[in-house]
């Protein structure tokens, strides 16, 4: 696709997993659609990886309230430890608390009929979509700081 690195960023579910990549300079996220949870999730998800040139993968991590980790944060670390193996690129973990209610939210103000914002693809989408960006928002803020 093209010469420039990119970011993908997972957001794991058991069923569904929203995923989205970067542009070429890696300042905005894009919604790619979503991959339903099945014995060929790793294999799709090379392909998304090599399609793009994927170099970093971002994976949403569920912490609880209190910023620790709760019972699904053990099922993504095993998701993660498989995701390392299976695709031989970064991979990294990413704060998601709220993506899933922003993306929600994001559908119902973009005007979304009732009917489409019951689709939880749609959801899991936009959720990983909030993910990527917050991440390349924080990444940067942080080189603007250390320029």
């Amino acid at each position: 696709m093209s010469e420039s690195k990119r970011i993908l960023a997972i957001d794991f579910g058991e069923r569904r997993v929203g995923i989205a990549v970067s542009d070429p300079t890696n300042l905005i996220a894009q919604g790619l659609p979503t991959l339903y949870n099945d014995p060929s999730l790793f294999s799709r998800l090379r392909s998304v990886v090599s399609k793009y040139n994927i170099v970093r993968i971002v994976v949403g991590m569920p912490y609880t309230l209190k910023g620790e980790m709760g019972a699904k944060a053990q099922e993504v670390l095993e998701f993660v430890s498989r995701l390392r193996k299976e695709v031989g690129v970064e991979v990294s973990t990413w704060d998601e608390r709220f993506t899933s209610s922003l993306a929600r939210d994001a559908i119902r103000q973009m005007g979304t009929k009732q009917m489409a914002r019951r689709k939880k693809e749609k959801v899991d989408q936009m959720a990983s979509t909030l993910l990527l960006q917050s991440y390349l928002d924080f990444q940067a803020n942080q080189a603007q700081r250390g320029a």
